[in-house]
């Protein structure tokens, strides 16, 4: 274990935390701070702050849990009719926990007034476009 991983939320996740799916390279669980109901998110094991420094088969197994949750959520609740996935990549763009994690947030029709723009909404300003 390394310094920044002895002190890393992910690397020592809470007991209370739900994982709902592992691979040998990554684990999925549910946002304690959910966006919208069923919000994931989806980290490597290893301890990695950037998403660019993960290794070609970490990307694939953090892949992979996404598409299964996707599914899996689209089982569980019928009323999800689309989704974002998001990763914040340093401070300036939002990152607040410096281990990669990947946001699955499931959408709603109607769960907001004009979703157009989608994660471009990460600029208010910049959401529509023209």
């Amino acid at each position: 274990m390394t310094p920044e991983s002895s002190n890393c939320l992910f690397c020592n996740l809470p007991e209370d935390v739900k994982v709902v799916d592992e691979n040998a390279l990554a684990v999925a669980f549910y946002d304690k701070f959910p966006v919208t109901e069923h919000h994931i998110l989806v980290i490597p094991r290893r301890h990695v702050a950037d998403y660019f420094d993960l290794d070609e088969a970490e990307a694939g197994a953090v892949h992979e849990l996404l598409k299964r949750q996707k599914e899996r959520l689209l089982q569980l609740d019928g009323t999800i009719t689309g989704f974002n996935v998001g990763v914040n990549i340093g401070r300036d763009a939002g990152q607040t926990i410096f281990h990669v994690h990947v946001h699955l947030i499931p959408r709603r029709s109607g769960d907001m007034r004009d979703p157009k723009g989608g994660v471009r909404g990460v600029i208010p300003e910049k959401q529509k476009y023209g």
